[in-house]
């Protein structure tokens, strides 16, 4: 089993850091299914500013909030206005990388999505891999 991107929120905005509740990432649902991130998922959030990285789970917000709000402990790890890249991951078999296509936005500073993507990966008949970033979003979440 190899582990690999699913999905991502490239370059969201931080809205809020709140110490004292108990703990995960806050995300606006709207966001979240458009990649197929789902509540209580693990994600990994990389901190664009600082460098540091961390898990957490998600719990949604408040739907077209365009909230990213670092929870708990995670809240030591981000400030408001940083930007992060949140990912979300898959185990899955190698002969098996084709037949995802993890969805990619991109965003601006007020956290509108400025870009959806998705990667592909494909196979050749040589068995060598290929790989592209396309625009738009793949038709399923897979």
């Amino acid at each position: 089993m190899k582990k690999i991107v699913a999905a991502k929120l490239h370059g969201i905005t931080v809205t809020d850091a709140d110490l004292n509740y108990h703990g995960s990432i806050t995300l606006d649902p709207d966001h979240c299914e458009k990649v197929g991130i789902f509540p209580l998922e693990f994600v990994e959030v990389w901190n664009k500013a600082s460098g540091t990285r961390i898990s957490t789970y998600v719990i949604y917000g408040e739907r077209g909030s365009r909230c990213c709000v670092l929870n708990g402990a995670a809240a030591r790890t981000c400030q408001p206005r940083d930007e992060i890249i949140v990912c979300s991951t898959v185990y899955i078999e190698e002969n098996q990388i084709a037949n995802i296509k993890p969805r990619v936005l991109m965003f601006n500073s007020d956290n509108s999505v400025r870009e959806c993507l998705f990667y592909d990966v494909g196979t050749k008949d040589d068995g060598t891999m290929t790989f592209a970033v396309h625009e738009g979003l793949p038709n399923e979440v897979t």
